[in-house]
């Protein structure tokens, strides 16, 4: 079998690939500046992962895979490219590769990573052995990837730095389009049109599975019936939400005991009336995707009512509202949200299950760009929370700039707002604030999740998720 090597082996999108490779009988090998628990897993499972970047880890690579953060002055990209071995970018090697599949490719500003492992965890559990690439380790299976034997290819499709326009798939679902990575996208124009261009490479008997919720979206869906493709609009407001040809839709939405929320689920494509779903996760924008993936079965021909069922069974992915441990009655909870609209989609997930706890929110702003371009909607994104802490930027693939989230900060509108720099610091003030029955969200896509390490060591860990 040929001989892959991963420049950024560690982060969620190529150890993913590293991940299905290995257990396709690939060799694997890969490099990243830093270990990670995904590089140390993948070498556990057979890869040959080093620390750091040198030209003599290429040999013997028949490809190499590089990440969008990896320059092209990389000495592995520049050494592979002396030796003659091809050089790909994670959309010309998934593209390839997905070929003879029926793929199924998730994208969106927000809920992608969600609602990918949703769909491969119903495949799963639906008995459809679906080989999968998720951003994120999924609770059910303990993966972020397989290489199934099943038909289907499920995939979340990254729009940073267009990576999802090498893909080919056969179905798309797009949760909804709001403007991100203004590093690669300035405009909103700019990332729209790039949606646009997702949504053309469906096939002609492809399907568009879109939030008709979100103005962008809805714009998507009638690009995609305009086109002749099936386009299946879904609201967690009820169907008058859904202006596409076909719907998916809840109704009847309520808090179960779990923290999560129970709703009924039909559509246009079930005739068998409404089917009742009770999720674990909490958040009214995981009703959203769980209809998405419930749209998913009901497009393949899956059975509704089991599709629900394995909906029901979903227990969430790494570093999305998930719950660390509690220590002296505090809650600690780690959460990737860095945009506005997801951090206010968290808040909110948190009060719905936890009521008049006091939560308390750090942030942690993701690079630069982001946090400038964005600024004004971060100063109205933390309503929901009792207290605010805001770190300094996490920089991640940009150079270090004379801008610090303390101007951000003092925008924030919410009367107790506190700007501590260094997590060592944050960690150090919290220590000394959070009172038994608080609830700590750890709001970053950076490396802020380490608050919650360093509290639970201080303070003595008392047990696993609630």
């Amino acid at each position: 079998m040929p001989h892959v090597h991963f420049i950024g082996i560690g982060g969620s999108g190529l150890s993913a690939i590293a991940r299905v490779l290995l257990e396709s009988g690939y060799t694997v090998s890969g490099s990243d500046r830093a270990p990670s628990p995904l590089a140390e897993e993948l070498q556990r499972l057979g890869a040959r992962v080093y620390l750091g970047h040198r030209a003599e880890q290429v040999q013997g690579a028949d490809w190499v895979v590089r990440s969008s953060a990896i320059p092209d002055d990389n000495v592995e990209v520049q050494a592979a490219l002396r030796a003659g071995i091809p050089v790909y970018k994670r959309a010309d090697f998934l593209g390839r590769w997905m070929e003879g599949k029926i793929g199924i490719a998730i994208a969106g500003t927000h809920g992608k990573t969600t609602t990918t492992a949703m769909i491969a965890w119903m495949l799963t559990a639906l008995g459809q052995d679906p080989t999968f690439i998720v951003g994120g380790v999924m609770r059910n299976l303990g993966v972020n990837a397989h290489a199934g034997r099943g038909q289907a290819f499920v995939i979340e499709a990254d729009e940073y730095d267009r990576m999802f326009l090498g893909l080919r798939p056969s179905i798309a679902v797009v949760t909804n389009v709001e403007h991100d990575h203004p590093d690669c996208y300035p405009t909103f124009q700019e990332m729209l049109q790039a949606f646009e261009a997702f949504v053309h490479l469906l096939p002609r008997e492809g399907a568009l599975i879109a939030c008709a919720e979100n103005a962008a979206a809805s714009h998507l869906l009638e690009q995609a019936e305009e086109a002749g493709r099936l386009a299946l609009g879904y609201s967690a407001a009820g169907r008058e939400r859904v202006k596409a040809p076909h719907w998916v839709a809840a109704q009847d939405l309520a808090i179960n005991p779990q923290g999560g929320y129970s709703f009924s689920a039909e559509s246009d494509l079930f005739a068998g009336g409404a089917v009742r779903i009770a999720l674990r996760i909490p958040g009214r924008h995981n009703v959203n995707n769980a209809l998405a993936a419930w749209g998913v079965a009901l497009v393949l021909g899956l059975s509704p009512k089991d599709a629900a069922e394995a909906l029901e069974m979903f227990q969430g992915t790494g570093r999305r509202f998930e719950v660390r441990g509690e220590a002296n009655g505090i809650t600690f909870i780690d959460d990737y949200a860095h945009h506005p609209t997801e951090i206010q989609a968290t808040l909110e997930a948190a009060r719905s299950r936890y009521g008049s706890r006091r939560i308390w929110a750090l942030w942690q702003p993701h690079t630069y760009s982001r946090t400038q371009a964005l600024r004004a909607r971060f100063a109205q994104a933390f309503q929901q929370a009792d207290e605010v802490i805001v770190t300094e930027i996490y920089r991640a693939r940009e150079p270090q700039q004379p801008f610090s989230a303390q101007v951000v900060a003092a925008e924030i509108r919410h009367p107790s707002v506190h700007f501590l720099p260094y997590l060592e610091e944050a960690a150090d003030y919290l220590e000394h604030h959070l009172r038994p029955g608080d609830v700590l969200l750890v709001l970053s896509a950076g490396d802020a999740n380490r608050v919650i390490e360093e509290l639970l060591r201080r303070l003595g860990q008392e047990g696993g998720n609630d």
